[in-house]
């Protein structure tokens, strides 16, 4: 996850596809599955007061902006960004262009309460 190569691999459908993150992927969607139903019967978080999940579940404009965006993002640079977090540690020109880049835009997005 922290090869921009692997990333990019997985999206060339076309060309050289690496199925490998694929694996990656299906992996955390079958651990959330299982365990996320088991995680809210409890009656709080371990470290919050409550549980924090999104009441609006309405796909609009702004979900679907944001989620090209993150799409368009991922696609160019290979990075995500928590294995981005990981990477800046490498100190390596194009990673901390990305991250100042995602500061950046999470700056300018909207705030929350």
């Amino acid at each position: 996850m922290t090869r921009p190569s692997k990333i990019v691999g997985f999206l060339d459908v076309a060309g050289s596809w690496d199925p490998t993150l694929l694996f990656v992927m299906a992996g955390a969607v079958g651990v959330g599955s299982l365990l996320f139903p088991w995680v809210l019967k409890r009656h709080q978080p371990v470290l919050e007061d409550r549980f924090q999940i999104p009441e609006k579940r309405a796909i609009d404009g702004r979900l679907l902006v944001g989620a090209a965006l993150f799409g368009v993002g991922w696609g160019l640079s290979g990075y995500c960004p928590g294995p981005a977090l990981v990477s800046l540690i490498s100190f390596k020109v194009p990673i901390w262009t990305f991250g100042l880049g995602m500061f950046i835009g999470l700056g300018l997005g909207p705030k929350s309460d």
